[in-house]
């Protein structure tokens, strides 16, 4: 099977783009030239590619295609760089956990940009759903808790990301007087990232507390989730990096119990690309630098 180059990247930029629309505009051709594209796309694959939604999604058939035409466009700009042409800044999609974003992943990034010509366009997500992202099609690698390669991929471990129960003195005064006990801990509120963050309930249950018992507050951002602990709303589980500094200046109190330990690892398609590859070079060497 032959995979039309021309299609393959119509599909990548509609769906980039949510609509034929907007994907015309950006490729400076017309929507019906943009339709035309997908419809023989479809009939060359024999492939249903795309669910005619707002906005427009991937079938699972997809996903193989806009992998395809974001490799392409990697090796193209791979070809040009080598070539010493002038190539524009390439985009390269990565996903990551948000506490890897807010502690440890950009300072590599930034001495990637100002070596290489390149952008980045970061998918947040939880680690334990970065992996999808890259089985997508939509990055080309992710941090991500998922040790086994996805298909098409290579992996490399990076370290652990360690996290430690805190909270504010004003809180642990109010709710834990009498110390952090399975009933106090059932009446205290906690702070959650979002309902897929399973930390905190993963802590009560080893401090034999029911998960299902306290109030609790969510917060979708990391450096607001810290704020918030800080300022009192409850108690939660904060990356060491992030935790520390407060216990150090005494902003926050450890809460005891066990630290929760979630091992993260580098997965990338498996492409030998001079830009991919720099780029894994630099992000693998400051998670193991910075992580357990």
């Amino acid at each position: 099977m032959r995979i039309p180059a021309v299609g393959a990247t119509t599909l990548a930029a509609v769906l980039d783009a949510g609509s034929m629309e907007a994907a015309a505009e950006r490729l400076h051709i017309t929507t019906s030239a943009v339709s035309q594209r997908i419809r023989a796309l479809e009939a060359e694959l024999g492939r249903v590619l795309l669910v005619r939604s707002k906005p427009l999604r991937a079938t699972p058939a997809a996903h193989p295609i806009v992998r395809f035409a974001r490799q392409l466009d990697l090796l193209a700009q791979d070809a040009a760089i080598e070539l010493g042409a002038a190539a524009a800044r390439t985009s390269i999609p990565l996903a990551v956990n948000a506490d890897s974003l807010a502690t440890w992943f950009l300072p590599p990034l930034a001495r990637l940009c100002a070596r290489h010509p390149v952008v980045f366009d970061l998918h947040r997500d939880d680690q334990d759903f970065t992996a999808g992202l890259l089985e997508e099609g939509v990055v080309m690698a992710a941090v991500t808790s998922r040790a086994e390669p996805v298909a098409g991929c290579r992996v490399q471990a990076l370290g652990v990301l360690r996290y430690e129960a805190v909270a504010a003195p004003a809180f642990v005064r109010a709710h834990f007087a009498g110390g952090v006990s399975p009933d106090a801990l059932a009446r205290a509120p906690l702070v959650d990232f979002d309902r897929r963050d399973d930390l905190q309930s993963r802590w009560l249950v080893a401090q034999g507390a029911d998960p299902s018992s306290p109030p609790r507050h969510r917060v979708p951002a990391s450096q607001d989730f810290a704020a918030a602990t800080v300022l009192g709303l409850g108690w939660a589980l904060l990356p060491e990096r992030q935790a520390r500094p407060g216990i150090a200046d005494g902003t926050l109190v450890a809460l005891g119990g066990p630290a929760i330990d979630v091992p993260l690892y580098w997965q990338q398609w498996n492409l030998r690309s001079t830009l991919l590859d720099a780029v894994a070079e630099d992000v693998v060497a400051e998670g193991r630098r910075v992580l357990r």
